[in-house]
């Protein structure tokens, strides 16, 4: 048996993740293709390269089927309930910064605070008929931080594609989002409420606690994590 790592399969993520395993003496590398999902690992042994989407990292951690994966905060947080108790972070990796926030309309002017949110959207619903709608693709971690701000009258709709263009399209009526710079979402002619930040993510290596571990897996990811402290 060999430590399975767990990496994103391309992209920016991708290309950053191996120039940090890189610049401390471990080579990642796709095996043939970018249509191909092996990869092979060079400067350690007894270490197989799983290439995963990042959002399929966490659930793998979890079920114990790779022992290391790199995946952002946001994503663990996420998709894994009391994460703490499937995975540990191992180290923070200093790329793929960017914060789950909450963003309103421009054109909001009273609506800077969550309490301001909570009101609008009291004010919305009795005007509509129906709860003030906000976009997101991060169910869980909106849901819990708008409970612990008190902010109600509200429903969650799915995001597939852009969050950020859901107000334009008329599909709801604020966004909770990732975003790294904000150009996008002033673009979108949105700001993002002043106490609307609910998560700092960024690329993480993670281990995970269930998977399971021999002997001379324990020797290798001892000797991995030396090597990358």
């Amino acid at each position: 048996m060999s430590v399975k790592l767990g990496v994103p399969s391309k992209g920016r993520l991708m290309d950053k993740t191996f120039s940090w395993f890189e610049k401390r003496g471990i080579t990642l590398s796709r095996a043939g293709s970018d249509r191909e999902y092996a990869g092979r690992v060079d400067g350690i042994g007894n270490v197989d390269l799983v290439l995963l989407s990042a959002g399929e990292i966490p659930r793998e951690l979890s079920a114990g089927r790779i022992h290391l994966g790199v995946t952002g905060t946001d994503l663990v947080h996420e998709k894994l309930p009391r994460w703490e108790q499937q995975v540990e972070e191992i180290a923070p990796l200093g790329f793929g910064q960017a914060d789950l926030i909450i963003a309103v309309p421009q054109a909001w002017v009273d609506v800077d605070l969550l309490d301001d949110l909570d009101a609008a959207a009291a004010a919305f619903r009795l005007r509509h008929g129906h709860r003030l709608r906000i976009a997101t693709k991060y169910h869980r971690l909106v849901r819990e931080f708008l409970t612990a701000s008190g902010v109600a009258d509200y429903a969650l709709v799915d995001s597939q594609g852009a969050t950020e263009g859901t107000v334009k399209n008329e599909t709801a009526e604020a966004i909770a989002d990732i975003t790294s710079t904000g150009e996008t979402l002033r673009a979108n002619h949105l700001k993002i409420l002043s106490d609307g930040l609910i998560l700092r993510s960024q690329a993480t290596l993670w281990r995970s606690r269930v998977a399971r571990f021999e002997a001379a897996e324990k020797k290798t990811l001892e000797e991995l994590l030396d090597r990358l402290s």
